[in-house]
Parts: structure tokens; C-alpha cells; sequence
């Protein structure tokens, strides 16, 4: 049971030198492994935040739309905190995850097609006294937790000169792009990548307007967000945001790789972001010095 303030639900997590990854003539590769946090992704940072501040606010139930890691972490802080979670997930949801997500304590209803229809019966659930809903991309009150990230990086001696993430619905993206201007480092690009067949962000990059996918077609299934929040599209227009595509056949490859090489699995939304540097990508690694890579983890795969 969470008891101590002082000690947060979601860890600092290694900062590790990749040098399979790294090249004497090319840039140095830094880890960031959000794989090792307890819910098994980055999503514990957010979510734990909201979570931490809401329980002290009152609230008495979390509820979540999320069948993924947004949820999984969710239903691990409210189980650390002693507060209810209400978890709704589609009808894809894989056995293993509600598994999990009812091994943390929370009562899950499986129920529509889609993630939408999850949603739509938790924002529901969540109108009443005490409830408090965890939307697991679209809100600014998770956004600086994932914005720590950066803070940790500098506290350990690294000054990135690229920053590289996957991006689903854009609330890592949102949140690293706020915490490098809490760092002073709003000028450090940051290059988010995307399965071809989930690419919303990509695809709003080329029209020149945002995009709503008209369907998912990636295996990538973290990613699977047919519209970017707008605060990840405002920001190809206001910071230095770069774009980039991989097939699932790369993110497939680099998640083994990686595997191979660090001895930690990752899903195939992670390896995205890991396949766009064993692939290069974007022509922006190659002009960099420090890159973080965030190994954001998941466990849906």
C-alpha cells in the first residue's frame, strides 16, 4: 500500500548508455526504460500523478476507458492508493490484460466494439460523486508526469540533443515536449514516430490540417488512436517536432532486436521509436550528438 509521498507509485527509472545501439562515428543512444515501471509502461508516471493529487482532493473511484496500459496503470495506483478503479474496455481487449487489470483489484466491463464505446459508458460511470475519470492520453493533468522524464535526465548527466518517442494518441509526446521546457531545452527537437497504418500525427503533418484516420490498420495496438490530441498537433506547428514512419515489420524486428541485445521485451508501440534508430529513420539522428530514446514498455503484445 502506497503510505509514503515522499516515495511515489511510479519509479525513477535507469538511465542506461545503449552501445549496441550507439556507433564510434554516429550518436550516443540513451535509454530511458519506462518498460521497468510496475504497470510496465510510462503511462504509471501520468496516471500516478492524477491519481496521487485526486485521492488527496477526495476522490473515492478512478474510472478508465483504457484496455491497455493507460489502464493497467491506473488500476496499479489506485491499488497502491486503497481507492476503488472501474476499468472499461472493448470487446478486442485481449483475456491476459483484464486478467491484470482484475488482478490489480479493479472491476472491469468488457462492452462495445471499440474504444469509443468504452469510453462513452465510462465518462457515465465516472458522473457521480467521488468518481474521477482518467481519459489515457487527452489531459494536462497527466502530461508533466511524463514530462519528469526529462527532469531525470539532466539530474543524471545527460543533455539530449534529440529526443525520440513513440506516439499514439500524443500525451508522451505532450508531456516530454512540456518537460523540456520546464528544462530550459524547449529548442531540443523531438522526433515522434508512428506505425504506418497509425500514423494520425504523420498523416496531419502532410495535410496541413488535423487528421482523423478513418480506420487503424496497424498490429501496433498501443497505438491505436485515430486522432491525435491537439495539443500534439498544435505543436508541429510551434516547436521543433519532426515525424517519422516505420512498418509493423520494422517495430516487429526492433522489438526483437532489442530483445537480442538488452534482454528486455518491449511491444511493438515501443519498438516504433527503437526501429526508427536501427533504421535511421529520419535524417535528424544522424545529425545528432546525445539522443534519449524513451522505452516506454508495454504489455499488450
Amino acid at each position: 500500500m502506497y503510505t509514503d509521498p515522499a516515495h511515489p507509485i511510479a519509479l525513477r527509472t535507469p538511465l542506461v548508455p545503449s552501445f549496441p545501439m550507439s556507433s564510434p562515428q554516429g550518436p550516443r543512444i540513451w535509454l530511458k526504460l519506462e518498460a521497468l515501471q510496475p504497470s510496465g509502461s510510462f503511462k504509471l508516471r501520468g496516471m500516478a500523478r492524477k491519481a496521487v493529487r485526486t485521492k488527496a482532493q477526495g476522490a473515492t473511484l478512478f474510472v478508465s476507458s483504457s484496455g491497455g496500459n493507460a489502464g493497467l496503470a491506473v488500476a496499479f495506483a489506485g491499488q497502491q492508493l486503497g481507492v476503488a478503479v472501474s476499468v472499461f474496455v472493448p470487446e478486442t481487449t485481449p483475456a491476459a490484460t483484464v486478467a491484470r487489470l482484475r488482478g490489480y483489484g479493479a472491476d472491469v466491463t468488457v462492452t462495445g466494439q471499440f474504444w469509443h464505446d468504452a469510453h462513452a459508458k465510462a465518462q457515465v460511470a465516472a458522473d457521480q460523486p467521488g468518481a474521477v475519470m482518467f481519459h489515457p492520453f487527452d489531459d494536462p493533468e497527466i502530461w508533466p508526469g511524463y514530462g519528469d522524464i526529462l527532469a531525470e535526465t539532466l539530474a543524471d548527466g545527460v543533455t539530449p540533443d534529440l529526443v525520440i518517442c513513440s506516439v499514439g494518441g500524443g500525451g508522451l509526446m505532450s508531456g516530454l515536449l512540456e518537460g523540456l521546457e520546464r528544462t530550459g531545452l524547449q529548442d531540443v527537437p523531438l522526433l515522434a514516430v508512428e506505425t504506418v497504418g497509425a500514423d494520425a500525427l504523420h498523416q496531419s503533418r502532410l495535410a496541413g490540417e488535423q487528421v482523423t484516420l478513418p480506420s487503424i490498420t496497424s498490429r501496433a495496438k498501443s497505438l491505436a488512436a485515430p486522432r491525435v490530441c491537439d495539443r500534439a498537433y498544435q505543436a508541429l506547428s510551434e516547436r521543433p517536432v519532426f515525424t517519422a514512419t516505420v512498418t509493423d515489420e520494422q517495430a516487429e524486428n526492433a522489438c526483437q532486436r532489442f530483445l537480442d541485445e538488452h534482454r528486455l521485451k518491449v511491444e511493438m508501440a515501443c519498438g516504433a521509436a527503437l526501429a526508427a534508430v536501427y533504421d535511421q529513420a529520419h535524417e535528424q539522428i544522424a545529425a545528432s550528438n546525445d539522443i534519449l530514446v524513451v522505452v516506454c514498455g508495454g504489455v499488450n503484445d
